[in-house]
Formats: structure tokens, sequence, C-alpha cells
């Protein structure tokens, strides 16, 4: 997946600007053979191709100040890199400044080979988004099983979020039966499970192997899926609201679906946090997760869910909340985790044979970030993952203690679209306002 890029030049140039740009042209080709594709470099004016995704200046001119007509109207991001490191120069911001306050362009000028990566990752996902992508999610009737009280109230089971999600982003979301792959994975032999566990073998505590093999036997009957769907690009499963399908979870599956097919997964059939974690992960390729979130401010609500007395005594707990998803931290691949082992499952809700996931992302910055249901805007929320707190017995074995690095936690309390929350590793903000840039969303950090 690469963004397709036209290199466009002033005819203007003298002989010796047009040796330097054709070796400032071959210098971006090698910084960035493995996320753009240059087309052939063209004159400015020239019409625009229909496979470009965007224009690319690897030289700038005084001349493009009288060559306005050709960035009127223009369609496509443009992308100033100039210096001979594959970044913007000093020198180019007083015709950027023009290009966007006078003629509207939309102009990224990344000042690290990193950060304009990440554009051009997004750019390519934006366009690979345009109708041939696939979104599978697996459920049969939503909302009506286990705690239908509250699964009931989701926006992300309303046909409404459906059609929203796909006119959007011009993506397809495929339902599939939960209980039929179910039914699959159990006709599958345990001879076929236990070789594939003994190639993958993970770390395990408490999990007899039986119940090894029921998280197997899932993730080859979604494997096989995925494959008969095509073009699947993440996928996501009513996991527990509709847990009585399924003799286990697919924590497993969904961490090799990962590590080993690299599709992005999303827990409880949220499909508005799968969209958003592909659009995030697409073009940041940063260790990050879903969890829930719970803001000491929610007070007692949160506790009595999570089966717990009090939360952690601390200084400023209205600036903190906890990340907790089924019995822990939450669900991270391996390669994104300091500490990562397969426990037998915490959750009255599901099959007693189910297992779940402990694991912990490192300490240190975390950026929050959530696309809003109107999906037209980004709220960001820097924060910071100070410990991991742990109470026994609880549906919180072992949680994320979590710091809003800005101190506005009622802030924060106004902006959450949701308890589902995805944590991205590291201060990040500025990568996600270049991303937000490519998708024309708005932002809002906290």
């Amino acid at each position: 997946m690469k963004a397709v890029l036209l290199p466009l030049y002033c005819t203007e140039a003298n002989e010796r600007e047009t040796t330097e740009r054709h070796k400032q042209l071959q210098t971006l080709k090698e910084l960035y053979s493995d996320t753009a594709e240059f087309l052939p470099e063209q004159p400015l004016g020239t019409p625009l191709p229909a496979e470009a995704d965007a224009i690319v200046l690897p030289q700038m001119l005084g001349a493009i100040f009288s060559r306005r007509a050709d960035f009127e109207n223009c369609p496509l991001p443009v992308i100033v890199l100039t210096s001979q490191f594959g970044t913007v120069e000093m020198w180019d911001w007083e015709i950027v400044s023009y290009l966007r306050l006078q003629l509207g362009v939309n102009v990224f000028t990344p000042y690290n080979v990193e950060l304009a990566k990440v554009i051009l990752r997004a750019i390519a996902a934006k366009h690979l988004m345009n109708g041939s992508v696939n979104f599978l999610m697996l459920q049969d009737d939503p909302g009506e099983g286990m705690q239908a009280n509250i699964f009931k109230r989701f926006y992300w089971w309303e046909a409404e979020c459906t059609a929203a999600i796909e006119k959007a982003f011009n993506i397809k979301i495929v339902y599939k039966s939960w209980k039929a792959v179910n039914e699959r994975a159990r006709q599958i032999p345990d001879a076929d499970a236990l070789a594939l566990w003994k190639e993958r073998s993970v770390p395990v505590d408490g999990v007899s192997e039986e119940n090894i093999l029921k998280a197997v036997k899932l993730y080859i009957a979604v494997k096989e899926l995925i494959q008969h769907t095509g073009n699947v690009y993440g996928i996501g499963c009513n996991c527990l609201n509709e847990s009585f399908h399924s003799d286990t979870t697919p924590c497993l599956a969904w961490n090799w679906i990962f590590e080993y097919d690299r599709i992005i997964w999303a827990c409880e059939g949220d499909t508005l946090t799968l969209v958003n974690k592909y659009i995030l992960y697409s073009a940041l390729q940063k260790p990050m997760m879903m969890t829930n979130i719970y803001p000491f401010l929610v007070g007692m609500a949160a506790l009595k869910h999570e089966k717990i007395d009090t939360f952690p005594d601390i200084d400023d707990p209205d600036n903190h909340a906890l990340g907790v998803h089924c019995g822990y931290f939450g669900l991270a691949p391996q390669s994104f985790c300091t500490h990562w082992v397969m426990r037998p499952k915490v959750l009255g809700i599901v099959n007693d044979n189910a297992i779940m996931i402990d694991c912990r992302m490192k300490c240190g910055p975390i950026t929050m970030a959530k696309l809003r249901s109107d999906m037209k805007g980004i709220t960001i929320i820097e924060a910071e993952i100070e410990d991991y707190v742990q109470y026994p017995g609880s549906d919180c074995r072992n949680g994320a203690l979590i710091r809003y690095r800005n101190g506005k936690g009622h802030k924060v309390m106004e902006f959450l679209s949701s308890h589902h929350a995805i944590l991205i590793q590291g201060d990040v903000t500025h990568e996600l306002l270049q991303m937000a840039k490519v998708y024309g969303f708005s932002t809002e950090i906290i």
C-alpha cells in the first residue's frame, strides 16, 4: 500500500535548478521507496492523471507566485519535500503560506521523514478505502443476548451508523453469522488445531490444552471466512453479547490475525472502533489497542460494573481513569506489549472454557484518539499510563492507571464519544493532526 505521487516542477527553472531538482527527486525516491510510488515528473499546468493520490513538490521557486491558475481549485493534496533530507526547507514557508491562505491548497510540510511517512500512509489508506476494502463483522442478533440492557444502547449496531461509515469512507461492512463461524470451528479436527498451536504457541497460564484448542479452532474458522470474503482489512465479532454461540472468546484469534495476517481487529462488534483503528494504524503504525475507559469522575457507576470498591487512592483523582476490558487491561497483540499471557476468562457472561489476555503496554505517554459519530472529527486526549493496578476477584484483575496529561478531566467527560477508547503508545498528537488533514477531520485536543 503506497501513495502515488505526481512530481510537478516550474518550467522557469534554469539549468542548475533543473539539475538540483533531478537530484532531489532521486533522493525522495530512495527515502520513501516503502511508502510512495512516483509517477514521471510533469510541468506545472499539466492535467492531473487519475492515478495520482497527491502532488509532490521536490523544489520550490519564486515563479510559483505567478502560477496562481495552476494551483487554484487543486483537487489533490500537495506535499513539500525540498530539503536534501527529504523534508520541508525553512525557505519554503513563504510560498507554503501563500498556497494555503491565498489559494486554499491543502499543503503538507513534513519536518521529519517519519512524519512524511505518516502522511503518505494516510493518503494511501484513504485511496485504498475508495471502494476496495471490506470490514468483516460477525454477529447474528445483536443486543438481544447477554446484558441486553447495556448492549442495546450502542450506536454501532444501528443501520444508520453502518450507512454513515460506508458513505464517509466508501468501504463495505460485511456481516456474517457468528453462530455459523463457531459451528464451523467445532468441526475442525483436534489434530489440525494442535499442529497450528505447536507452530504458534503463546505464553499461557492456567488454560487447559482442551480450551487452547478451542481458541485455535476459532482462529482457523475465522481465517477461512476471511479468505472466502476477500479484501478484508478489519474484523470483529459480537463476542460478549452473543457469547452463547461460542465455546470460547476470539482473543487468541485476534492476536494471530494481526501478528500473522496484519488484519486490524475490534471487540464487541464495534464497527466504528474497527474502522477508527484501521485509519489510525494504517497511518501511524504504532502500538495501539482498544479498552474501556473508566474516569474516576464517573464514580460508583464505574466501580459497580468492574466489581471493585474504590479507585486507587491517588492525588488528583479527577484527572485519572482506569483502562479495563474483559477483566484485564484489554486485548493487544504480543508485539505491542511488555507483558502478555493467555489466561482463563474472567467475565461471567462468556463460556466457562473461554480465555482472555492479560497484557501490558509500557508505562509512559499515550495518546487517546477517537473518531466522532458524525465521521467528521476526531477527539485527541493526551495522557499517560502511570502504572497497573490489581483487584483480585474482581472484573479488574490488572487494569491500567491512566492520567490525563493536561489536567482537563472534566473536559474529557464532555468530549468522550464512547466507553471504547483507543490508546496509542507515545505522544503522537502532531502525527494525528497530519493524518486528520488527509481525511479532512476537524480536531479537538484535550
